[in-house]
């Protein structure tokens, strides 16, 4: 066969490839499809983030009420940040994360 001229050129790339029209709908599939599965997945993590947050409100942990937080109280504005608390929930993340990745070596 000769590829010298054009139109052999472009038969057998689109004998390899497939044509444009159907590259571009394979390409589109694909991202909808992972777009779903992503959709998925961050779906399922906020329900299990909800979850938790719901039952950690009802062991009356104190977190929010750690010595550290800083609350001011003005006449009309209340400002509020939860240092301490952000600090902690910093190392236990850190710390749970550390352990995943050594667990998955």
């Amino acid at each position: 066969m000769v590829f010298g001229t054009r139109f052999n050129s472009l038969r057998v790339r689109e004998q390899i490839l497939g044509t444009a029209e159907n590259r571009s709908l394979d390409v589109y599939t694909l991202e909808v499809t992972d777009l779903g599965k992503i959709l998925l997945v961050a779906g399922g993590l906020l329900v299990g983030l909800g979850l938790v947050l719901v039952l950690a409100g009802k062991t009356n942990l104190p977190l929010g009420r750690l010595p550290g937080d800083i609350l001011y109280r003005g006449k009309r504005t209340t400002f509020y940040f939860p240092l301490a608390t952000s600090i902690l929930l910093s190392v236990v993340l850190s710390i749970v994360l550390y352990v995943i990745g050594r667990w998955r070596r």
